[in-house]
């Protein structure tokens, strides 16, 4: 037979007639043996249900068919026709079914509820199971959002390192990057001669792109970055990651205002592309992961975002009489305790806290008339908790050294971007979406490692 042009199961299930001779290629869920005839379960990722595959003794191959087992490859040629058997409209007459690779008795997907825990240890296949098919076409489909609403905007998709000998957050949490020998590095009185490294100075991978998305957004206006981000902090939590995605936009000519605005706008967007398009993978998310996810998001789609100042916030917490784990102090970073009180128990929605202490936050964030708070801003939401962090960034040149100089961060290192200030600096903002932990509210996963193909955790960087 001449070769035809192959089909997915999502094609073939959302067929408007029948077909009488079509191919598709996938991976066996199940077989059942019948007297007359059999039935193959066949799944290829494109969607979460599976096709059935009637098979007819008359097959050359019948017997070998028969005793497939679960998790082989199979190509199959036959007629799409109406399904008499409820629950699914059509169904795969086999014409001719090719055995592409085989499965034993011991392949480790068998048809049975698997731990979460245990489908990472053979993160080869998870993605195979029903709940990770859900997750990582959520990913895919929620990427490609991201780019859409960005680029639906005007803006330009700009790619940061992720080598960098700078460290946005000033926590020192960087992977070292080297080619030295470690048990005998080069010294220079006393200390680590980085200049004789391969790229002559100290390097590490980054925790953000922010630093190089800003002198972009000097130049373009509006930009954002969607890549990889890392942090060598030694948390073992099912919220921390020690590689992640960072979807980071920045906006010139913008306050805070607009940057509020700007997050609203995106998670909205993203939320209801997931309610559009992924409604099968949702549907299962609410039934099997978190009951009420779907009116969580149909919640968050239609709701009113608040804002309140963070001193606003604390006031609200102390005066709750609620009894907290951690104590609700001003000059505090609030913990998600009193995140999830606010969006849950006081607003009953998303909400924007503003203007924190400068003590807790990072160098670059604009300094507020009060000498005594900068602009930024955290999105709350319920179940959660933050979900967003931003500000906006401060462009005064003489305020920027000062802050830095405060907190003993070394002007000279970062020449180039005070340089954004010298020459037609401008009042800008953005913020950062972690990737996952926005994967992880959409879907209802409790764990950062279910949402990411190949965790990397401490101690653990397997596949």
């Amino acid at each position: 037979m001449p070769p035809l042009e192959k089909k997915s199961v999502k094609q073939l299930l959302a067929a408007d007639q029948q077909l009488l001779d079509v191919r598709v290629n996938g991976w066996v869920r199940s077989v059942r043996r019948g007297k007359e005839v059999s039935f193959i379960t066949l799944n290829d990722g494109s969607c979460f249900a599976s096709l059935q595959i009637v098979v007819s003794p008359e097959l050359e191959n019948y017997q070998s068919i028969c005793k497939v087992g679960t998790g082989a490859s199979l190509t199959v040629r036959g007629k799409l026709v109406e399904s008499p058997a409820a629950g699914q409209s059509w169904e795969l007459q086999a014409l001719t079914v090719d055995i592409v690779g085989a499965a034993g008795e011991d392949y480790p997907l068998q048809k049975k509820r698997h731990s979460l825990e245990y489908l990472r240890s053979i993160a080869h296949l998870r993605p195979r199971s029903n709940t990770f098919g859900a997750v990582f076409r959520m990913r895919s489909a929620l990427s490609f959002a991201v780019h859409q609403f960005f680029q639906q905007r005007g803006f330009v998709y700009v790619q940061t390192p992720i080598i960098t000998a700078n460290d946005c957050e000033g926590a020192g949490e960087m992977f070292r990057v080297s080619t030295l020998d470690p048990t005998n590095p080069p010294q220079q009185d006393g200390n680590v001669d980085w200049g004789q490294d391969f790229f002559g100075e100290r390097t590490g991978l980054t925790v953000s792109g922010q630093l190089q998305g800003e002198l972009f957004a000097t130049a373009f206006s509006d930009i954002y970055t969607f890549g990889p981000t890392f942090r060598a902090e030694n948390s073992n939590t099912s919220r921390h990651a020690a590689e992640f995605w960072m979807i980071e936009p920045e906006i010139a000519f913008a306050n805070l205002q607009d940057n509020c605005q700007l997050g609203e706008d995106f998670l909205r967007f993203l939320v209801v592309y997931a309610l559009e398009n992924c409604q099968e993978d949702l549907d299962f998310f609410n039934q099997r992961i978190e009951k009420g996810l779907l009116d969580k998001l149909e919640s968050l789609a239609q709701a009113e975002f608040c804002t309140i100042s963070y001193t606003e916030a604390v006031d609200l917490l102390q005066k709750s009489k609620q009894k907290f784990e951690f104590p609700v102090a001003w000059g505090h970073d609030l913990q998600s305790e009193h995140e999830r009180y606010l969006t849950e128990k006081v607003f009953n929605g998303p909400v924007f806290v503003t203007d924190y202490p400068k003590g807790i936050k990072a160098f670059y964030m604009r300094m507020n008339d009060d000498d005594k708070t900068v602009a930024a801003m955290d999105l709350l939401v319920p179940r959660v908790g933050e979900i967003i962090g931003g500000s906006q960034r401060e462009e005064r040149l003489d305020v920027l050294q000062a802050r830095m100089q405060a907190q003993g961060i070394a002007t000279a290192d970062m020449d180039w971007y005070l340089d954004i200030r010298r020459w037609g600096s401008c009042p800008h903002a953005g913020f950062g979406l972690g990737f996952e932990r926005l994967l992880m509210y959409v879907t209802g996963m409790e764990n950062i490692r279910d949402v990411i193909p190949f965790p990397r955790t401490p101690g653990h960087a397997k596949f």
